[in-house]
């Protein structure tokens, strides 16, 4: 008898189980049906990767090296920031089924290294380029490819070339259902020093403004080193972070005045960041 195989013969499901919390955050919960509302079906064109910094979903969230309870409720994720790209690294980039020479295509790196069927343990590995990540220059050369024609992938846009790219290792471990540590590891692989800036990201899914009688959770800062979240019933009471780590919030709302030009912006303690997210903090 290992732990583990005790841990799958005690409970496993249900608000208190092992597997009410685990990896089930989407990397990209842009451009799906979920969240498609479009009058002709075009979820690509509705939800674009351009809205996803700025606009609150509905169905669901998402996020790199995300780890959830099983409703999508309160959300760990991985955001980086090389100091060249003009948003935060929050969530995978691809190519939408029309823009891909191949159809839709996710243009990133990520390997999934290790998982314990109870989520007691999950490891996972994604290469952060040093050098501003290649959005435009992926989708006008897959574009001017044609079917016939090899993909255009990250690798051959050059930016890890000389090996000037983070490898960043995401860990999670529960010593009980819901009692959660999120461990970040970076590794310059590089010949030189380079900027990276590791944002560990709490998000509480917006549930309250696609229901105006639903209640609103918050998030509070309690001391330098830990969060409040309210209410408890949401599975999670505290969030604890290591000394030196700068607290952020800002509002799970979507940004109107951006993506459709009217109303006020929902306040923002960092604007650049993605507006629905609830909580960061930088290590």
């Amino acid at each position: 008898m290992n732990p583990e195989r005790a841990r799958l013969l005690t409970r496993t499901t249900g608000r208190n189980g092992w597997k009410q919390w685990g990896p089930y955050l989407s990397e990209r919960q842009w451009g799906t049906v979920r969240e498609d509302y479009s009058p002709d079906g075009t979820a690509w064109d509705y939800f674009p990767h351009e809205h996803a910094r700025s606009r609150a979903y509905r169905w669901g969230e998402d996020g790199i090296a995300g780890f959830c309870d099983a409703e999508q409720r309160v959300c760990l994720s991985l955001a980086l920031w090389n100091e060249r790209d003009a948003l935060l690294k929050e969530r995978l980039f691809g190519l939408t089924n029309a823009q891909g020479n191949h159809g839709e295509d996710v243009k990133e790196y990520y390997y999934y290294l290790d998982a314990t069927p109870t989520h007691s343990y999950l490891k996972m590995l994604y290469k952060y380029p040093q050098a501003p990540f290649p959005y435009e220059a992926l989708v006008e050369e897959n574009a001017r490819r044609g079917t016939a024609d090899p993909e255009y992938e990250l690798w051959d846009t050059g930016v890890f070339a000389e090996n000037r790219y983070f490898d960043v290792f995401v860990e999670y471990a529960q010593v009980e259902p819901g009692d959660i540590l999120m461990q970040v590891t970076a590794w310059n692989r590089g010949p030189e020093a380079a900027p990276l800036h590791v944002i560990p990201q709490l998000v509480l899914r917006n549930t309250w403004s696609w229901d105006h009688e639903a209640d609103k959770p918050g998030l509070r800062a309690v001391d330098a080193h830990s969060l409040a979240i309210e209410p408890a019933a949401l599975g999670v009471r505290r969030l604890y972070v290591e000394d030196g780590a700068q607290l952020m919030f800002t509002e799970n709302e979507s940004n109107g005045q951006r993506l459709w030009n009217y109303g006020e912006m929902a306040s923002s303690r960092m604007p650049s960041t993605n507006a629905s997210s609830a909580a960061i903090w930088t290590a």
